[in-house]
């Protein structure tokens, strides 16, 4: 039997964690580590106390038709990269890899070239987060250097994420 690699160890556990999601479009995990420790976990669901779209049963951006990566004011949750930082210390951020795995949910399959959306870009870099580690497939991944978001600043020339 041979062991898993630590990278997509953190990753499997960010998949677990978007088990928990109530989005009816996709799901994400998103798991902070620092020095081989957990800080927190995220997944994508409404604000506590509003009703998620699965309680709902429809996603009004799926009514709507909005393509991904678009609109995201319309939507009732909080991105799992999100909870995450909001459940962390800063001091216990800084300096940290964030794991982010996420899945359709018509599929099941995993969400390939995904990234964080342009908030979540925002609160990665304010949150001191050094490293983004995205998952691709059950094995492969792409690492993000955070520096590369704050040097090539996505809000000055209008190309977007996700």
């Amino acid at each position: 039997m041979s062991r898993r690699d630590k990278t997509n160890y953190y990753l499997d556990l960010a998949d677990v964690v978007s088990k928990r999601g109530t989005c009816l479009r996709r799901l994400y995990g998103a798991v902070i580590v620092k020095n081989d420790e957990v800080i927190s976990t995220g997944y994508v669901g409404a604000p506590r106390g509003r009703k998620n779209c699965s309680d709902l049963g429809f996603c009004i951006r799926q009514k709507m038709n909005i393509p991904r990566g678009e609109r995201y004011e319309l939507c009732r949750s909080v991105h799992a990269e999100a909870n995450a930082i909001i459940s962390a210390e800063r001091n216990k951020m800084i300096g940290a890899v964030l794991y982010l795995s996420g899945r359709e949910v018509s599929t099941g399959e995993y969400i390939r070239q995904s990234s964080s959306c342009s908030m979540c870009k925002r609160m990665i870099i304010n949150a001191g987060i050094e490293k983004v580690v995205i998952r691709d497939t059950e094995n492969e991944y792409r690492v993000v250097e955070v520096k590369d978001w704050i040097e090539n600043d996505e809000s000055l020339s209008g190309t977007f994420g996700y």
